[in-house]
Protein backbone atom coordinates (compact mmCIF):
# COMPACT_ATOMS: atom_id res chain seq x y z
CA UNK A 1 0.00 0.00 0.00
CA UNK A 2 1.12 3.30 -0.99
CA UNK A 3 2.00 6.04 1.90
CA UNK A 4 -0.56 8.66 2.55
CA UNK A 5 1.23 11.75 3.68
CA UNK A 6 -1.42 12.75 6.11
CA UNK A 7 -1.43 16.93 6.78
CA UNK A 8 -5.01 17.37 8.52
CA UNK A 9 -5.34 20.12 10.44
CA UNK A 10 -6.95 17.99 12.99
CA UNK A 11 -8.00 15.07 14.11
CA UNK A 12 -4.19 15.34 12.82
CA UNK A 13 -1.27 12.64 12.18
CA UNK A 14 -0.13 10.44 15.17
CA UNK A 15 3.26 8.47 14.99
CA UNK A 16 2.63 4.85 13.74
CA UNK A 17 3.92 3.09 16.68
CA UNK A 18 1.28 5.30 18.85
CA UNK A 19 -1.60 3.44 16.38
CA UNK A 20 0.28 0.06 16.73
CA UNK A 21 0.30 0.06 20.72
CA UNK A 22 -3.19 1.44 21.02
CA UNK A 23 -4.37 -0.77 18.13
CA UNK A 24 -2.94 -3.68 20.94
CA UNK A 25 -4.63 -2.07 23.72
CA UNK A 26 -8.23 -2.23 21.83
CA UNK A 27 -7.90 -5.61 21.78
CA UNK A 28 -5.84 -6.73 24.74
CA UNK A 29 -4.84 -4.18 27.19
CA UNK A 30 -1.93 -4.69 29.64
CA UNK A 31 -2.22 -8.28 28.71
CA UNK A 32 -5.10 -8.55 30.78
CA UNK A 33 -7.35 -10.05 27.80
CA UNK A 34 -9.65 -7.28 28.23
CA UNK A 35 -10.30 -4.28 25.65
CA UNK A 36 -9.09 -0.94 27.21
CA UNK A 37 -12.33 0.47 26.12
CA UNK A 38 -14.06 -1.91 28.77
CA UNK A 39 -11.62 -1.59 31.91
CA UNK A 40 -12.70 0.84 34.75
CA UNK A 41 -11.05 4.26 34.63
CA UNK A 42 -10.34 3.85 38.57
CA UNK A 43 -9.12 -0.09 37.79
CA UNK A 44 -5.37 -1.20 38.87
CA UNK A 45 -4.27 -1.19 35.15
CA UNK A 46 -5.42 2.25 34.44
CA UNK A 47 -4.83 4.53 36.75
CA UNK A 48 -0.85 4.41 35.96
CA UNK A 49 -2.20 5.49 32.51
CA UNK A 50 -3.77 8.95 34.12
CA UNK A 51 -0.71 8.97 36.40
CA UNK A 52 1.45 8.92 33.83
CA UNK A 53 -0.13 11.35 31.03
CA UNK A 54 -0.64 13.71 33.67
CA UNK A 55 3.31 13.46 34.69
CA UNK A 56 4.38 13.67 31.34
CA UNK A 57 2.43 16.85 30.58
CA UNK A 58 4.09 18.64 33.54
CA UNK A 59 7.60 17.72 32.34
CA UNK A 60 7.74 18.14 28.58
CA UNK A 61 5.80 21.89 29.85
CA UNK A 62 8.45 21.97 32.55
CA UNK A 63 5.72 22.81 35.04
CA UNK A 64 6.14 24.04 38.72
CA UNK A 65 4.80 21.88 41.32
CA UNK A 66 1.68 24.64 41.77
CA UNK A 67 0.06 23.33 38.43
CA UNK A 68 -2.20 20.31 38.81
CA UNK A 69 -2.99 18.84 35.40
CA UNK A 70 -6.60 17.67 34.51
CA UNK A 71 -7.58 15.93 31.28
CA UNK A 72 -10.82 16.62 30.48
CA UNK A 73 -13.97 16.18 27.86
CA UNK A 74 -15.63 18.90 25.65
CA UNK A 75 -12.78 19.79 23.41
CA UNK A 76 -11.16 23.43 23.97
CA UNK A 77 -14.50 24.62 23.43
CA UNK A 78 -15.74 23.82 26.75
CA UNK A 79 -12.42 25.64 28.16
CA UNK A 80 -14.30 29.13 26.33
CA UNK A 81 -16.59 28.57 29.41
CA UNK A 82 -14.67 27.05 31.90
CA UNK A 83 -12.17 29.83 31.94
CA UNK A 84 -14.17 32.62 32.46
CA UNK A 85 -16.15 30.43 34.89
CA UNK A 86 -13.35 29.98 37.14
CA UNK A 87 -11.21 32.77 36.76
CA UNK A 88 -13.56 35.79 36.22
CA UNK A 89 -14.56 37.93 38.90
CA UNK A 90 -18.47 38.94 39.20
CA UNK A 91 -17.21 42.47 39.02
CA UNK A 92 -13.77 41.98 37.64
CA UNK A 93 -12.77 42.17 33.50
CA UNK A 94 -11.29 39.53 31.11
CA UNK A 95 -8.90 41.12 28.72
CA UNK A 96 -8.62 38.81 24.87
CA UNK A 97 -6.49 38.85 22.16
CA UNK A 98 -8.47 38.08 18.96
CA UNK A 99 -6.36 36.45 16.58
CA UNK A 100 -8.62 34.07 14.67
CA UNK A 101 -12.15 32.04 14.88
CA UNK A 102 -11.54 29.86 17.84
CA UNK A 103 -10.49 33.38 19.62
CA UNK A 104 -13.47 34.54 18.89
CA UNK A 105 -15.57 31.76 19.89
CA UNK A 106 -13.95 32.01 23.12
CA UNK A 107 -14.31 36.31 23.39
CA UNK A 108 -18.20 35.01 23.23
CA UNK A 109 -18.18 32.77 25.64
CA UNK A 110 -16.76 35.02 28.17
CA UNK A 111 -19.01 38.00 27.27
CA UNK A 112 -22.03 35.84 28.58
CA UNK A 113 -20.21 35.04 31.73
CA UNK A 114 -19.08 38.50 32.51
CA UNK A 115 -17.22 41.58 31.07
CA UNK A 116 -14.95 41.26 28.89
CA UNK A 117 -12.49 43.58 27.10
CA UNK A 118 -10.83 42.62 23.64
CA UNK A 119 -7.53 44.85 24.04
CA UNK A 120 -6.39 43.98 20.20
CA UNK A 121 -7.40 41.81 17.29
CA UNK A 122 -6.32 41.05 13.84
CA UNK A 123 -9.49 41.07 12.22
CA UNK A 124 -9.16 44.16 9.98
CA UNK A 125 -6.68 41.99 8.17
CA UNK A 126 -8.75 38.64 8.01
CA UNK A 127 -6.76 37.28 10.77
CA UNK A 128 -2.99 36.95 8.71
CA UNK A 129 -1.55 38.74 11.63
CA UNK A 130 -0.47 38.63 15.10
CA UNK A 131 -1.32 41.95 16.75
CA UNK A 132 1.78 43.29 18.91
CA UNK A 133 2.21 46.42 21.29
CA UNK A 134 -1.02 46.40 22.93
CA UNK A 135 -1.92 47.80 25.97
CA UNK A 136 -2.88 44.94 28.71
CA UNK A 137 -4.79 46.58 31.44
CA UNK A 138 -3.35 46.07 34.86
CA UNK A 139 -6.57 45.27 36.36
CA UNK A 140 -7.87 42.47 34.38
CA UNK A 141 -8.65 39.18 36.19
CA UNK A 142 -6.55 37.35 33.05
CA UNK A 143 -5.26 37.82 29.67
CA UNK A 144 -6.80 34.96 27.21
CA UNK A 145 -4.34 34.28 24.35
CA UNK A 146 -4.23 31.85 21.33
CA UNK A 147 -0.76 30.74 20.74
CA UNK A 148 -1.37 28.99 17.29
CA UNK A 149 -4.39 30.13 14.54
CA UNK A 150 -5.09 26.40 12.75
CA UNK A 151 -7.54 28.15 10.34
CA UNK A 152 -5.78 30.91 9.42
CA UNK A 153 -1.56 29.68 9.43
CA UNK A 154 -0.37 32.44 12.59
CA UNK A 155 1.64 31.43 15.60
CA UNK A 156 2.39 34.05 18.10
CA UNK A 157 6.45 33.72 18.46
CA UNK A 158 7.02 35.60 21.45
CA UNK A 159 4.51 35.47 24.23
CA UNK A 160 3.45 38.77 26.06
CA UNK A 161 5.10 39.82 29.49
CA UNK A 162 1.65 40.09 31.18
CA UNK A 163 1.21 41.95 34.67
CA UNK A 164 -1.84 39.48 34.97
CA UNK A 165 -2.66 36.09 34.72
CA UNK A 166 -1.64 34.36 31.37
CA UNK A 167 -3.91 32.00 29.85
CA UNK A 168 -3.48 30.01 26.99
CA UNK A 169 -5.32 27.87 24.47
CA UNK A 170 -2.27 25.40 22.96
CA UNK A 171 -4.41 23.31 21.01
CA UNK A 172 -2.53 23.48 17.58
CA UNK A 173 0.62 23.76 18.72
CA UNK A 174 1.24 22.23 22.28
CA UNK A 175 4.14 20.28 22.60
CA UNK A 176 5.79 22.00 19.31
CA UNK A 177 8.28 24.15 20.82
CA UNK A 178 10.12 24.77 24.11
CA UNK A 179 8.10 27.48 26.16
CA UNK A 180 8.32 28.31 29.82
CA UNK A 181 5.18 26.76 30.80
CA UNK A 182 5.65 28.48 34.24
CA UNK A 183 5.16 31.82 32.53
CA UNK A 184 1.38 30.73 32.01
CA UNK A 185 -1.19 30.83 34.55
CA UNK A 186 -3.69 28.40 32.91
CA UNK A 187 -2.75 26.50 29.72
CA UNK A 188 -5.62 23.98 27.48
CA UNK A 189 -5.30 22.21 24.20
CA UNK A 190 -7.46 20.07 22.66
CA UNK A 191 -5.69 16.67 22.09
CA UNK A 192 -6.48 15.86 18.82
CA UNK A 193 -4.40 18.38 16.22
CA UNK A 194 -0.74 17.36 18.05
CA UNK A 195 -0.98 15.13 21.39
CA UNK A 196 -3.59 12.37 20.56
CA UNK A 197 -7.02 11.57 19.11
CA UNK A 198 -10.13 13.81 19.47
CA UNK A 199 -12.34 13.40 23.09
CA UNK A 200 -9.75 14.19 25.23
CA UNK A 201 -8.66 18.18 26.43
CA UNK A 202 -5.76 19.20 28.60
CA UNK A 203 -5.69 21.76 31.27
CA UNK A 204 -2.54 22.61 32.97
CA UNK A 205 -3.84 24.87 35.85
CA UNK A 206 -1.99 26.70 38.60
CA UNK A 207 -3.92 25.72 41.28
CA UNK A 208 -3.40 29.28 43.76
CA UNK A 209 -4.69 30.95 41.19
CA UNK A 210 -8.50 29.28 41.74
CA UNK A 211 -11.01 29.80 44.22
CA UNK A 212 -10.69 33.87 43.96
CA UNK A 213 -14.29 34.45 42.05
CA UNK A 214 -16.95 34.87 44.41
CA UNK A 215 -19.50 33.40 41.76
CA UNK A 216 -21.09 30.27 41.89
CA UNK A 217 -19.53 27.65 38.82
CA UNK A 218 -21.40 24.58 38.15
CA UNK A 219 -19.74 21.22 39.52
CA UNK A 220 -18.65 20.00 35.92
CA UNK A 221 -17.20 23.43 35.18
CA UNK A 222 -15.42 24.13 38.30
CA UNK A 223 -11.58 23.26 37.63
CA UNK A 224 -11.33 23.01 42.13
CA UNK A 225 -13.95 19.55 41.62
CA UNK A 226 -12.00 18.25 38.80
CA UNK A 227 -8.70 18.75 40.43
CA UNK A 228 -10.61 16.98 44.00
CA UNK A 229 -12.12 14.25 41.67
CA UNK A 230 -7.87 13.87 40.44
CA UNK A 231 -8.97 14.31 37.02
CA UNK A 232 -11.98 11.40 37.53
CA UNK A 233 -14.94 13.72 38.84
CA UNK A 234 -16.97 11.65 35.61
CA UNK A 235 -15.75 9.00 33.83
CA UNK A 236 -12.86 10.23 32.05
CA UNK A 237 -12.38 10.23 28.37
CA UNK A 238 -10.53 6.80 28.97
CA UNK A 239 -8.75 5.96 25.67
CA UNK A 240 -7.82 9.00 24.20
CA UNK A 241 -6.07 9.60 27.35
CA UNK A 242 -4.10 6.83 26.97
CA UNK A 243 -3.53 7.85 23.44
CA UNK A 244 -2.26 10.85 23.95
CA UNK A 245 0.18 9.29 26.77
CA UNK A 246 1.43 7.24 24.01
CA UNK A 247 2.16 10.31 22.57
CA UNK A 248 3.89 12.33 24.72
CA UNK A 249 5.63 9.23 25.48
CA UNK A 250 7.01 9.21 22.12
CA UNK A 251 7.97 12.45 22.40
CA UNK A 252 10.05 12.29 25.30
CA UNK A 253 11.87 8.95 24.27
CA UNK A 254 12.97 10.96 21.24
CA UNK A 255 14.44 13.41 22.56
CA UNK A 256 11.26 15.91 23.76
CA UNK A 257 9.99 19.16 22.78
CA UNK A 258 14.06 20.34 22.08
CA UNK A 259 14.14 17.63 19.42
CA UNK A 260 11.07 17.86 17.63
CA UNK A 261 11.27 21.95 17.44
CA UNK A 262 13.99 21.64 15.50
CA UNK A 263 12.53 19.35 13.15
CA UNK A 264 9.17 21.23 13.12
CA UNK A 265 11.61 24.12 11.94
CA UNK A 266 13.02 22.45 9.18
CA UNK A 267 9.56 21.40 7.66
CA UNK A 268 8.33 24.83 8.10
CA UNK A 269 11.25 26.00 6.56
CA UNK A 270 11.38 23.76 3.63
CA UNK A 271 7.45 24.65 2.56
CA UNK A 272 7.24 28.42 2.74
CA UNK A 273 10.85 28.38 1.05
CA UNK A 274 8.79 26.56 -1.87
CA UNK A 275 5.38 28.94 -1.62
CA UNK A 276 8.12 31.68 -1.94
CA UNK A 277 10.03 31.18 -4.78
CA UNK A 278 7.36 29.07 -6.81
CA UNK A 279 5.87 31.32 -8.83
CA UNK A 280 2.33 30.32 -9.02
CA UNK A 281 1.74 29.72 -5.44
CA UNK A 282 1.50 32.83 -2.63
CA UNK A 283 1.48 32.98 1.36
CA UNK A 284 -1.20 33.95 3.51
CA UNK A 285 0.58 35.48 6.09
CA UNK A 286 2.93 38.66 7.26
CA UNK A 287 6.10 36.54 7.49
CA UNK A 288 7.15 37.02 11.05
CA UNK A 289 3.81 35.62 12.42
CA UNK A 290 3.58 32.78 10.32
CA UNK A 291 2.69 29.60 11.98
CA UNK A 292 5.01 26.46 11.96
CA UNK A 293 2.06 24.04 12.76
CA UNK A 294 -0.30 25.06 9.88
CA UNK A 295 0.91 26.50 6.68
CA UNK A 296 -1.71 28.91 4.21
CA UNK A 297 -1.19 29.54 0.25
CA UNK A 298 -2.74 29.86 -2.44
CA UNK A 299 -2.69 29.20 -5.97
CA UNK A 300 -2.37 32.49 -7.67
CA UNK A 301 -4.42 31.83 -10.47
CA UNK A 302 -7.71 30.20 -8.65
CA UNK A 303 -8.53 28.22 -12.04
CA UNK A 304 -5.45 25.74 -11.82
CA UNK A 305 -7.15 24.28 -8.37
CA UNK A 306 -8.71 21.52 -10.25
CA UNK A 307 -4.95 20.39 -11.38
CA UNK A 308 -3.16 20.92 -8.87
CA UNK A 309 -5.30 19.02 -6.47
CA UNK A 310 -5.25 16.12 -9.33
CA UNK A 311 -1.62 16.23 -8.59
CA UNK A 312 -1.49 16.28 -5.30
CA UNK A 313 -3.88 13.14 -5.14
CA UNK A 314 -1.48 11.20 -7.37
CA UNK A 315 1.66 11.92 -4.89
CA UNK A 316 -0.96 10.90 -2.33
CA UNK A 317 -1.43 14.32 -0.49
CA UNK A 318 -4.65 14.26 2.00
CA UNK A 319 -5.72 16.88 3.82
CA UNK A 320 -4.29 20.06 2.37
CA UNK A 321 -7.44 21.81 1.30
CA UNK A 322 -7.55 25.12 3.26
CA UNK A 323 -10.16 26.06 5.82
CA UNK A 324 -13.43 27.08 4.02
CA UNK A 325 -12.76 31.00 5.11
CA UNK A 326 -9.13 30.96 3.84
CA UNK A 327 -9.68 29.06 0.99
CA UNK A 328 -6.87 27.56 -1.31
CA UNK A 329 -4.35 25.37 0.92
CA UNK A 330 -3.80 24.91 4.11
CA UNK A 331 -0.64 22.20 4.95
CA UNK A 332 -0.53 21.06 8.66
CA UNK A 333 3.03 20.02 10.19
CA UNK A 334 2.19 18.38 13.31
CA UNK A 335 5.01 16.36 15.56
CA UNK A 336 4.16 13.26 14.04
CA UNK A 337 4.57 14.29 10.35
CA UNK A 338 7.96 13.27 9.01
CA UNK A 339 10.12 15.84 6.88
CA UNK A 340 9.48 13.33 4.36
CA UNK A 341 5.80 14.23 3.86
CA UNK A 342 7.03 17.64 3.44
CA UNK A 343 9.46 16.75 1.00
CA UNK A 344 6.65 14.81 -1.27
CA UNK A 345 4.21 18.53 -1.37
CA UNK A 346 7.39 20.48 -1.95
CA UNK A 347 8.35 17.97 -4.79
CA UNK A 348 4.44 18.24 -6.08
CA UNK A 349 4.78 21.59 -5.98
CA UNK A 350 7.96 22.43 -8.07
CA UNK A 351 6.38 19.67 -10.69
CA UNK A 352 3.36 21.96 -10.59
CA UNK A 353 5.57 24.70 -11.42
CA UNK A 354 7.27 23.42 -14.12
CA UNK A 355 4.01 22.31 -16.04
CA UNK A 356 2.28 25.41 -15.90
CA UNK A 357 5.23 27.94 -15.01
Amino acid sequence: MSKVHNFSAGPGILPQEVLDKSAEAILNFNGINLSILEISHRSKDYIPVMDEAQKLVKELLGLDDDFYVLFLGGGASMQFAMVPSNLLRTNGTAAYVNTGVWASKAIKEAKMIGNTNVVASSEDKNFNYIPKGYTIPADADYLHITSNNTIYGTQIKQFPKSPVPLVCDMSSDIFSRKINGNDFTLIYAGAQKNMGPAGATMVAVRQSALGKTDRKILSMLDYKVHIKGESMFNTPPVFPIYVSMLTMKWLKDNGGVEWIEKINRQKADLLYNEIDNNPLFIGTVEKEDRSDMNVCFLLKNTELEPEFDKLAKAGNLSGIRGHRDVGGYRASLYNALPLESVQVLVDVMKEFGRIKG
